[in-house]
């Protein structure tokens, strides 16, 4: 008997003892049984295998859930935490709207979302943190936004279930979309960028706002870029905007006309704001008058472009307060979108904006006032601008976000640029005349 148990479960699992006494039968016997023996273990590989991948994939699953950014009851009681206006109650400014502010890690969103805040409207921030510029300068706006208790979730526009969701969660009144992939240059290194997120991230987001109940009201970041190779100035929203220069002004001017689209199949209201050249405190890296002040207390030399026929570049420079007050305006002034379930019950409103500051500057003057406020003088060269997609300058014509909007900026680029130096300087640990620097 304790041979037969050897034999029907062998020391090495699949190896077989064979014996070439006895008869047909019980060599058929053991053939089978030792066959059935591997298959047993051969079943139990598979299964132990097939146990071992179930939990790995458990753990690692469960592992991305809790490090996700979205998703459970604590995430959502953290939303509608986020989402509720605190406006005391019998205000004059009424009860308060719930904004979803895409983009809110970003530059302008960081601002806006403060100022919301700090007025008592409800907010909830959507961001990626992607690495198109410092993610590290991102994080810390977020951590600013949470000191003032707006919620910022980590995740992209083109993730139609986080905006179901989000649009599930709370009933949002507002959506102030900033999310874009921003940049003149950087479009002719990664195209796909720009259709990603200032095209599909757009389509993705109506989407959602379509078919939410309530629709909100929808105020969105077109860009100055969309007037590309116009020549008559100042410039107006009445002006032709078939011409752009770079991708990126494609991209804004595809924004223009999807969103009419949805305005006019789904009822949203719709206001698009061509932002000029906009900076200040926590501004974009990327930005010339950021990276002018970088180079500049490093002791390296700046570019500076000129167009053609040596003319100097200008640009509207507009102070990062006045844009926050034109978003507000454009948020408190919007119509209430007319579609439910996705179906368009009326007309809706549909506006255009510029938000500019109505007095060019030219790129030399804008170096000197950065040196004034520095006390550093810089190294320049001086070089023909490159086909690049810039336009050699911009001029808003504001009388009509003036007219509806009461929209009226006060702070020249002197006055701005010397808050935005306070600012770097301490951010990134300078001592004025740039003999310390803790962050770069």
């Amino acid at each position: 008997m304790r041979v037969l148990e050897d034999d029907l479960f062998p020391s090495t699992p699949g190896k077989v003892k064979i014996e070439r006494a006895g008869g047909m039968n019980r060599q058929l016997h053991r053939c089978f049984a030792s066959t059935s023996t591997m298959f047993l273990w051969a079943l139990f590989l598979v299964a132990m295998t097939a146990s071992y991948l179930s939990f790995q994939s458990f753990v690692d699953t469960s592992s991305k859930y809790f490090a996700a950014s979205w998703g459970g009851l604590h995430w959502e009681r953290q939303i509608r935490a986020s989402a509720a206006p605190r406006r005391p109650p019998g205000s004059a400014s009424g009860a308060g709207m719930s904004v979803l502010v895409t983009g809110a890690a970003g530059f302008v969103g960081t601002h806006c979302s403060l100022a919301l805040r700090k007025r008592g409207d409800g907010v909830v921030g959507v961001d990626n943190f992607n690495a198109y510029y410092d993610p590290s300068l991102k994080k810390a706006r977020a951590a600013l936004l949470a000191t003032h208790g707006v919620f910022v979730v980590e995740g992209d526009i083109n993730d139609g279930r986080l905006l179901a969701k989000l649009f599930d969660v709370v009933p949002f009144t507002h959506v102030l979309h900033l999310a874009a992939q921003a940049g003149v240059r950087y479009a002719m290194e990664n195209p796909a960028s720009y259709v990603h997120s200032n095209v599909a991230g757009l389509v993705t987001l109506l989407e959602a706002c379509k078919d939410a109940d309530p629709q909100p009201a929808v105020v969105w970041a077109s860009s100055s870029s969309v007037y590309g190779l116009n020549d008559k100035v100042p410039f107006s929203e009445r002006d032709r905007t078939d011409r752009p220069a770079s991708l990126y002004a494609a991209t804004k001017k595809a924004g223009e006309e999807i969103t009419h689209t949805y305005n006019h199949i789904y009822g949203l209201s719709v206001t698009g704001l061509r932002f000029f050249t906009v900076y200040g405190p926590w501004g974009r890296p990327d930005m010339a008058y950021f990276s002018f002040t970088r180079n500049i207390l490093q002791g390296k030399p700046i570019t500076v472009y000129r167009g053609k026929d040596h003319v100097d570049l200008a640009r509207d420079f507009t102070y990062i307060d006045d844009v926050v007050k034109g978003c507000l305006a454009s948020l408190d002034t919007a119509g209430r979108s007319t579609g439910t379930g996705g179906k368009k019950r009326g007309p809706a409103p549909y506006r255009i904006f510029n938000l500019g500051n109505t007095s060019p500057v030219t790129v030399p003057n804008l170096v000197a006032i950065l040196e004034k406020h520095l006390r550093v003088k810089a190294k320049k060269n001086v070089v023909e601008m490159p086909g690049n997609g810039d336009v050699p300058f911009t001029h808003a014509n504001i009388s009509l976000a003036r007219e509806q909007l009461g929209y009226k900026p006060t702070t020249n680029l002197d006055a701005g640029l010397k808050k935005f130096v306070k600012w770097y300087l301490s951010y990134y640990g300078y001592t004025r005349g740039g003999s310390k620097n803790l962050r770069q």
